[in-house]
């Protein structure tokens, strides 16, 4: 029986795993940042001999060990990277959190056969990681969807303080034509990423005051919102002048004979014209000829829509 208990206290693979992840110090938003950094200068940085049997340990055996040696050897590196994104008012324990998951996202992918160190190869994932971080917390509307733009996002800041023009309001078109110059953009991208790193987002469901009449509150930012498309009453004029101009010339059309009909559609009634060439040919007559009888046509055509349309009052006589 002892020898069964035993066996059966075993460490699976899952919980040596689980072990083996609960070594590494999570830093947390409401933990305190001073005793995190603390705590990850403990684990000591790994030589580069011990690193690539570490690496290729992981990569060939899949020792969990190893890679946990890898990540905790780099966590210091984390933190360095993640301090440089402090300015954009996210806690810094959770952008430390999220350069740590590209580092893991490093480790399981790096290749130390190819000669370099993982410092060299995590840092791209690092800087990856956090950055989409800030940029799917910086705004409901999605930001930075391009490389450009990311960018852009990026090196705004520091480029509108090289010109000095962080406090100064809006910024004047020469400083906006260097930045976009600077980062190979275009000026109204750079007007409109500006205006949203400037303003947080907010709610057209906000309360606005001081905009309604005495003693009532002026409603809601949504109220105030003009609709650029056409109104209702607008499309429907529109739609029934021309579905009246649609009958007037089917009822036009109807009047002309075959040949002129099937001309005045081939020349005025497509999108790409037909030639005058193509049109004597398949009617086995001259191209002058086609003309004349195309002017001809067009000629019956309009008078019979314009006296249609006086006879339905649709203009005057």
């Amino acid at each position: 029986m002892a020898e069964e208990k035993t066996k059966g206290c075993a460490p699976t693979k899952t919980s040596a795993t689980s072990s083996s992840k609960a070594l590494a110090p999570a830093p947390s938003p409401e933990g305190s940042l001073s005793r995190y950094l603390a705590e990850i200068r403990k684990f000591p940085i790994l030589e580069a001999q011990e690193e690539y049997e570490l690496a290729r340990d992981y990569a060939e055996k899949g020792n969990v060990k190893a890679a946990h040696t890898l990540v905790t050897s780099h966590l210091r590196l984390v933190a360095k990277i993640a301090m440089g994104y402090r300015g954009y008012g996210l806690p810094i324990g959770e952008v430390i959190s999220e350069g740590n998951v590209g580092l893991m996202q490093a480790v399981k992918k790096f290749d130390a056969e190819r000669g370099f160190r993982l410092a060299t190869y995590a840092m791209w994932w690092i800087r990856a990681s956090i950055q989409e971080y800030i940029l799917r917390s910086w705004s409901l509307v999605k930001i930075g969807t391009t490389a450009a733009q990311k960018k852009l996002f990026f090196n705004l800041r520091r480029l509108k303080g090289e010109i000095n023009a962080i406090d100064g309001g809006a910024m004047t078109p020469e400083q906006v034509a260097k930045i976009a110059d600077r980062l190979g953009v275009q000026e109204n991208e750079v007007e409109v990423m500006d205006g949203r790193m400037s303003t947080g987002d907010q709610s057209l469901n906000a309360p606005m005051r001081g905009r309604g009449v005495e003693g009532e509150d002026g409603g809601e930012w949504q109220d105030w919102l003009e609709d650029s498309t056409d109104s209702q009453e607008a499309v429907l004029a529109e739609e029934s002048e021309l579905d009246a101009r649609r009958q007037l010339l089917m009822a036009a059309l109807a009047m002309l004979n075959e040949r002129e009909a099937a001309i005045l559609q081939a020349r005025r009634l497509q999108d790409e014209p037909e030639t005058l060439e193509r049109l004597s040919e398949k009617f086995g007559v001259s191209r002058e000829r086609i003309r004349q009888i195309e002017a001809r046509a067009f000629e019956k055509l309009r008078t019979s829509m314009t006296e249609q349309a006086e006879e339905r009052g649709l203009i005057e006589g």
